[in-house]
């Protein structure tokens, strides 16, 4: 039985990640995909996107998938670790994402999430991001 994508409405649950531009386009527990449009109110003073903010799309990617394939058990998944590799500069344009576990078991997870451009295909970050499941605090 393949699982069907889940719709996360980034307004709603987290201004931070709206406020990155993130859209999600397809969002599961083995699988998150969308895009960035950088510009100018992410450069650094030198005119390039900064590398927080690939950080931060990589992290709230993982974070997604992650808690999508954790949540039927009430929990949901913290990063404990974040590496990205920032391949090459962007000064503008469309970022395509897509994350997809390395390794999911009870306690942990680890995600890879690929940031390539949208016009060519080629690789501008790449993230690892290790993830502790734990217990909604609500459940």
């Amino acid at each position: 039985m393949s699982e069907q994508p889940r719709s996360v409405d980034l307004t709603a649950t987290s201004p931070f990640v709206a406020a990155l531009k993130f859209d999600v386009a397809e969002s599961t527990g083995t699988r998150v995909t969308g895009s960035v449009d950088l510009g100018p109110d992410q450069h650094t003073p030198w005119g390039v996107v900064h590398g927080g903010v690939y950080c931060s799309v990589v992290e709230s990617a993982a974070s997604i998938g992650a808690s999508l394939a954790v949540q039927e058990k009430g929990e949901f998944a913290v990063g404990v670790n974040n590496n990205t590799d920032f391949i090459r500069s962007v000064g503008e344009g469309r970022v395509d994402v897509v994350a997809e576990p390395l390794q999911q078991s009870r306690t942990q997870q680890l995600w890879q999430v690929l940031l390539t451009r949208a016009e060519d295909g080629k690789l501008v970050a790449r993230g690892q991001v290790r993830l502790q499941n734990v217990r909604l605090p609500f459940a």
